[in-house]
């Protein structure tokens, strides 16, 4: 059982290794099966349990008919994705981040259950246990996505859920000074924030601690943008 349990960790290794390798685009389409089992010298059974996986945690997902592609599942068709990534500016984003997420994390400590604080929970430890970018921001994805489903309200779900596929289009393959998050990563400490004000029922404090965090990433995400 160990040698098996190594074995597929170990093709899961190689999986990731080969999709950042690849530098494939948000929502961009993997190989075929077949090939990327030519590749990486997987059979089939291997290769799909490491994208259950990768699936599971939201770095992939599957078209059924069309194949499988790179990032979160999303809620609305590739076509009107691809026109709002297109016409939405970064800083357009970031107003639309800072207009919608403070109140997501007040209305959260309001109707949070005790299984949303536990995703939350998850995933922000699982941020700051990330061997690299990509990872890490599949868990930030998770974490926000997290406080959006603690509201309970499906409308806010939905507006947040497409707000975030486009959001994810521009850190995606951002450039990083480091191969993974520094242990002082800023974003570490303010999700214990946030999370503790939530889980803590503090809605005004919870609000605020969003915007706090949403301006920690402004900051960053223009200054990244400078250097391109």
């Amino acid at each position: 059982m160990t040698n098996q349990t190594d074995t597929e960790t170990a093709a899961l290794k190689t999986l990731r290794n080969f999709l950042i390798d690849q530098e494939i685009a948000l929502n961009g389409k993997l190989p075929p099966e077949r090939q990327l089992c030519m590749e990486l010298g997987f059979t089939r059974g291997r290769l799909r349990k490491a994208m259950a996986v990768l699936e599971a945690e939201g770095q992939v997902w599957r078209h059924v008919g069309r194949g499988t592609f790179y990032g979160p599942r999303p809620v609305m068709n590739l076509t009107d994705i691809e026109y709002l990534n297109a016409h939405s500016r970064p800083t357009e984003v970031m107003e639309a981040r800072m207009a919608i997420e403070p109140q997501l994390a007040k209305l959260a400590a309001v109707h949070g259950t005790s299984s949303n604080f536990a995703e939350m929970r998850r995933c922000k430890k699982l941020c700051k246990s990330a061997g690299e970018w990509r990872v890490y921001e599949s868990w930030d994805n998770n974490f926000h996505q997290a406080i959006a489903k603690a509201t309970c309200n499906k409308l806010l779900i939905s507006l947040f859920d497409t707000l975030n596929i486009v959001r994810r289009s521009t850190v995606w393959g951002q450039l990083r000074s480091t191969k993974l998050p520094p242990a002082n990563h800023a974003s570490f400490e303010e999700h214990d924030a946030i999370y503790d004000a939530i889980a803590s029922r503090d809605a005004e404090t919870a609000s605020q601690k969003m915007s706090e965090h949403l301006r920690t990433v402004r900051a960053r995400t223009y200054a990244a943008m400078e250097k391109t």
